[in-house]
């Protein structure tokens, strides 16, 4: 017998790794504990016992200590040989002070509500319609209107996502062409301001529902760039601002059905000059076997709102439907790209 037979790497069974798919919420649900009690941000001031972070967190030590053995196991917190726990680069990204945090995300994705809707993805694969509805008996956002805390943690989680999406965006396009560009439903104007620090020639709209208006001019104060920002409250489902160049949405459009795009779409189609062009930030599926985070956020977006992340063909499909041409797909370093598209 080879006397390295014993230490030589085993393969692992195919049961053994489905198991372990199997068993995926929990990791989930244990990073999630990890950031709503703020342990990346423990540790970002010295390595620490599991006993030490349960005393500032108010937990039960030995079983905190099993969350974060497990974590540290996928690289999420190391442990040390005299049983302290410290960072890691993935754990960095859970610290609420990160340039690129995630520490909202992970807390929203373990709250009780959203977990309610996994609970019933069952029933959007017999039915076709949102888990959401099941759980909640009302619209994702309409739930969201009613639940000020979980909106809140929402809107942060939904800034944390466009944190490290937003320079990969202005980087990969070129606005040098444009003089007034519209951002659809752009929130708090973080990807507005990025594009108009980056091109001091353009003027810019934000556009949202009055609610998000109101805070994103609190928002913007600071950038520097209200002399160059109109702020637009109203609903893009009866119409957009008028006689722009570009007009972006990110993240907006895998929200809804094909129907409820063409309406949003055909909005801007009529209020657009005419060679103007619309941006869409989105993740696009690729074809076949392929890993990507997009088949995983597309069954969010079933369960969620009843919307989808596309495929090439489908945005052409779906913008030849409201009057546009697909003329491109601009990758960008991040999960997301550009489609772009002109009227035809």
């Amino acid at each position: 017998m080879n006397d390295n037979a014993a230490t030589m790497p085993q393969e692992i069974p195919p049961e053994a790794i489905l198991s372990q798919m199997l068993f995926g919420g929990l990791m989930q649900q244990s990073i999630s504990i990890a950031a709503k009690f703020g342990i990346a941000d423990l540790l970002g001031e010295k390595p620490q016992t599991a006993e030490e972070l349960a005393a500032a967190t108010e937990t039960h030590a030995p079983s905190l200590y099993r969350i974060l053995r497990l974590l540290a196991s996928v690289g999420i917190f190391s442990e040390t040989a005299d049983r302290k726990f410290e960072l890691t680069p993935l754990a960095e990204s859970l610290r609420r002070d990160a340039p690129n945090s995630m520490r909202d995300v992970a807390i929203m994705q373990g709250e009780e509500w959203n977990w309610r809707n996994y609970g019933e993805l069952r029933h959007s694969v017999k039915t076709g319609e949102t888990a959401q509805g099941k759980a909640h008996g009302i619209p994702l956002f309409e739930f969201l209107t009613r639940n000020p805390e979980d909106e809140a943690l929402f809107s942060r989680a939904m800034v944390n996502l466009s944190s490290s999406v937003i320079p990969p965006i202005v980087e990969a396009y070129d606005f040098s062409g444009a003089g007034k560009l519209v951002d659809i439903a752009g929130g708090h104007g973080f990807l507005l301001a990025a594009i108009l620090k980056a091109n001091p020639h353009l003027q810019g709209v934000l556009f949202d529902q009055s609610t998000v208006i109101d805070s994103a001019v609190e928002s913007l104060k600071k950038q520097d760039i209200n002399d160059r920002v109109e702020f637009v409250p109203g609903d893009f489902f009866e119409s957009v601002p008028a006689g722009a160049d570009i007009y972006t949405m990110k993240h907006i459009i895998h929200d809804w059905n094909d129907d409820e795009c063409i309406r949003i779409l055909q909005n801007i189609h009529r209020a657009m000059n005419e060679k103007g062009k619309v941006l869409i930030v989105e993740m696009v599926v690729p074809e076949g076997n392929a890993p990507s985070p997009s088949k995983v956020m597309d069954i969010q977006m079933l369960i969620a709102t009843g919307g989808k992340e596309r495929t090439e063909a489908e945005y052409r499909k779906l913008l030849e439907s409201s009057g546009f041409n697909l003329t491109r797909i601009i990758p960008t370093r991040s999960p997301f790209s550009i489609v772009e598209a002109v009227k035809s």
